[in-house]
């Protein structure tokens, strides 16, 4: 069947763009895609294609998407389009999910593979490991930062410690920390557990299509057909996974934007796609560029900034939907001041009774929005920042003394006083100890003959002195 008739059988309403993207199915192609210019039907309608027009099994098409929640919505509007039937049939999956796939097909043959870490337990081995290198107990932004640099670490398959410890100053420059060492003291720790996370999933399922040709074979064989969404946000070990897996068939479709892409804290490459023809030659590169969604004010505005970057493909955005309300500029010098003009804006947008987005750098930054919006008396919604606060070093050290001093028993928080205060020599293993026997920790290091160190600590906890 024509792209054509199957376009006019479905009733699908398709720009000239859209169309040739849709009916564009063999070798390596590149779709660029601007904000708005409708990618998801696109790729839904090219993948209903394949199926009913090129009758392509369900099964050997990979549609990979950059997360779960992505996946279920490309499955449901696929349904909604061409059948439930089918719908189930199609192999949507994240990176980690086709790792796993690939993972238990390594498993099958009878090799062993580390045991997935829950996150509880990474968490806490990371706590343990950042302890011993550092000498300081940390906060919950430190463990946060220590995985986003071991991710990173993964992702960019870097190997010297040299660029190890860079990316963690790139990432986490307000912490001080011997990064190189503890990405190894970590890796070491997991690989005695027999653990590995889901960064270490596509290392290990990488390593599997190296060493394992059959394995490589027949994935290779099952999926004639990828499709990968978001393609910006893919890091280089994934594009090293998609191209491996692509090199038989060739028949490797990205859909993304390197204007749009946001995630390079998290690894994302965006590069990749400036460098598709030299990785796929003879590759196409096709163009979406009418932006359904916006006002020509948003669009020209965001044009504006986006062509500062010189690392991107010459692109524009061409709107649809007319003019609207010109974008504002504000200029504050004074940091507090915009906390002030935030709030009057919200304010103001509060009396027409549509919701208003205030966007933030990170969550640290949402804490003032929050506050100045609380003195306004104005609802709000902050996913995951109101308790930011009281996860804060600052806080927990504080808390740890006040836990101590009503519950002696409390070896986690002394824990934390023991790297707080500077001259406890106390080893930690007796603190663990005393845990274990739970037990006083005051009157356990009594035992082991450590007065001094005792004594300063009473000296430190006026509320304690009297044992």
């Amino acid at each position: 069947m024509t792209a054509e008739a199957f376009i006019k059988q479905y009733g699908l309403r398709l720009d000239p763009q859209q169309k040739k993207a849709v009916e564009t199915t063999e070798g390596p192609v590149l779709l660029l895609a601007v904000p708005g210019s409708g990618k998801t039907t696109t790729l839904v309608s090219r993948l209903g294609y394949l199926v009913l027009g090129l009758k392509v099994q369900p099964e050997n098409i990979l549609t990979m998407t950059y997360t779960v929640a992505a996946t279920g919505e490309m499955r449901q509007r696929f349904g909604a389009m061409f059948g439930e039937d089918l719908a189930r049939r199609l192999d949507c999956r994240t990176i980690n999910s086709l790792c796993c796939k690939i993972i238990a097909a390594y498993e099958r043959q009878g090799h062993t593979a580390p045991v997935l870490i829950a996150e509880g337990e990474r968490s806490a081995l990371l706590k343990d490991i950042w302890s011993d290198t550092e000498k300081v107990f940390p906060t919950e932004q430190d463990i946060k930062g220590a995985g986003l640099v071991i991710g990173n670490v993964k992702n960019r398959m870097i190997k010297e410690n040299e660029e190890i410890q860079a990316i963690g100053e790139k990432l986490a420059g307000d912490s001080e920390a011997d990064w190189a060492r503890l990405y190894r003291e970590y890796q070491r720790a997991m690989r005695q557990a027999g653990r590995m996370d889901y960064d270490d999933q596509m290392v290990f399922a990488l390593a599997i299509l190296h060493r394992e040709p059959e394995i490589l074979r027949s994935f290779q064989n099952r999926y004639q057909y990828i499709c990968v969404d978001e393609a910006q946000d893919t890091s280089h070990i994934q594009h090293e996974i998609l191209t491996l897996l692509a090199r038989k068939s060739r028949n490797i479709f990205l859909v993304g934007d390197e204007d749009q892409s946001i995630y390079g804290f998290r690894a994302a490459e965006p590069q990749k796609l400036l460098d598709f023809e030299k990785r796929w030659p003879g590759a196409q590169v096709l163009f979406m560029e009418t932006n359904y969604r916006s006002t020509q004010e948003i669009t020209q505005g965001a044009m504006r900034v986006i062509r500062q970057n010189r690392k991107r493909r010459d692109k524009t955005i061409r709107p649809v939907c007319g003019h609207g309300p010109q974008i504002r500029a504000i200029p504050c010098k004074i940091r507090e001041k915009q906390y002030d003009q935030l709030a009057r804006i919200a304010e103001e947008a509060a009396k027409t009774g549509k919701e208003t987005a205030i966007l933030y750098r990170n969550n640290e930054t949402a804490l003032p929005v929050i506050d100045a919006l609380v003195r306004k008396g104005l609802p709000y919604r902050a996913k995951g920042v109101d308790s930011l606060f009281f996860q804060s070093r600052e806080y927990l050290d504080m808390l740890a003394f006040f836990r101590v001093a009503k519950n002696p028993r409390d070896t986690e928080a002394f824990l934390r006083i023991f790297y707080t205060i500077d001259g406890l020599y106390a080893k930690k293993q007796e603190i663990l100890e005393a845990a274990q026997e739970e037990t006083d920790v005051f009157r356990f290091l009594k035992r082991t003959d450590r007065r001094k160190e005792v004594r300063r600590i009473f000296r430190t906890l006026p509320g304690l002195s009297a044992r």
